[in-house]
């Protein structure tokens, strides 16, 4: 069964959380010691050469992931219409190798659902990438049966977030092959920690999801104040201990 991967946007390390991790090693090498996954954020504003994704992929251990942000020239800039960008960005991250994990397509909350356009970008996306794919729409018309089926046809999944954008934007929806929670802190946007009830409470849903053998991801983007790196620490313990108590049933 894979192992639920829980982690942040970014690897670093905040003052707050530091003697959680080792004192020696690069952030990366730290933060890997403690999480599972990683979101690379940096990647939607600017490339990334291969040979620094190769140099990320051998600073982790083997089990570990990294889900990559696709680049704003593609989603906010190109409205997933100007495929010429994809072909440079596929074969930049093909450096993160066996650690390259969904690739994240957020979109701009003013792009609305084109059913041809979303069809034509998947099938172009598809042809170069057989991983998984995560989608996170932010336009109330993507909540739709049409955009469901035409995301499930691409075995993309939609992502989960809070806040929430619309009311079904917060379960996960799209190919059910993949749950993917994004949580970018509420009530402040960034800034917000959670508190150990809705931890407790997410964590009973992921474990329900990777019980059906599903992939699950979940990613803490409240980094402004670091406040993603305890969350993403306490949701871990939460289901340890979950898992544990089951275990000993």
């Amino acid at each position: 069964m894979e192992p639920l991967r829980i982690g942040c946007a970014g690897w670093s390390i905040p003052r707050a959380s530091r003697e959680e991790f080792p004192a020696s090693g690069t952030h990366l090498q730290r933060y890997a010691t403690r999480f599972r996954a990683v979101e690379i954020d940096s990647s939607f504003y600017r490339a990334h050469t291969r040979t620094i994704y190769e140099r990320w992929a051998a600073s982790t251990p083997e089990g570990f992931r990294f889900a990559v942000k696709l680049p704003r020239t593609v989603t906010h800039y190109g409205g997933l219409a100007d495929l010429t960008p994809l072909a440079g960005f596929l074969d930049q991250v093909a450096g993160l190798g066996p650690r390259l994990g969904p690739l994240l397509v957020q979109l701009p909350p003013r792009l609305a659902f084109v059913p041809a356009r979303v069809e034509a970008f998947f099938a172009h996306l598809r042809e170069g990438f057989t991983g998984p794919v995560v989608c996170e729409p932010r336009h109330a018309t993507w909540f739709t049966p049409e955009a469901e089926e035409i995301l499930r046809t691409f075995l993309v999944a939609r992502a989960a977030v809070d806040p929430a954008p619309v009311p079904a934007a917060a379960a996960p929806g799209g190919w059910p092959g993949l749950v993917y929670y994004r949580l970018h802190g509420s009530p402040r946007r960034y800034y917000s920690a959670y508190p150990p009830s809705y931890l407790q409470s997410l964590a009973t849903k992921l474990l329900a999801a990777r019980a059906e053998k599903t992939e699950v991801w979940c990613i803490f983007n409240n980094t402004a104040t670091g406040a993603a790196t305890a969350d993403a620490l306490g949701l871990m313990k939460i289901c340890a201990e979950a898992e544990d108590k089951s275990e000993g049933e």
